[in-house]
């Protein structure tokens, strides 16, 4: 997808219909919902290291929705831009070309959903 990509109204039409799935295949949501509890609860590592970690694979994997989803997480968790952007570097170092694209997706979800927050 391009920059233009609206994340706060993304992932609130991906909510609506993920509501569908949850009411049409109950057993496998909650089985995701819990995989994700327990995946992003703090341990070893805080939730928010968990979260930037989710960020880097949403840009691998090429996933606008799951860039959304995390931005949101990490402004709701307090994350600086620089935490961001250095996230994004080590997408970037790993994955090359391809990730330095979706490291500006990556930037604008979590701006949009920054300016969304303030």
């Amino acid at each position: 997808m391009s920059g233009d990509v609206n994340y706060p109204e993304l992932t609130q039409t991906i909510s609506k219909h993920l509501a569908t799935l949850r009411a049409d295949a109950p057993e496998v949501m909650q089985g995701f919902n819990d995989l994700a509890r327990a995946a992003t609860r703090d341990g070893v590592l805080d939730k928010k290291t968990k979260e930037l970690i989710a960020l880097a694979l949403g840009v691998a994997a090429r996933c606008d929705g799951c860039l959304g989803f995390h931005a949101q997480a990490l402004v709701k968790l307090g994350a600086t831009k620089q935490e961001v952007e250095e996230t994004l570097a080590m997408a970037v170092y790993m994955g090359g070309g391809p990730s330095l694209m979706y490291s500006a997706n990556a930037l604008a979800a979590f701006e949009q959903f920054s300016a969304k927050h303030a």
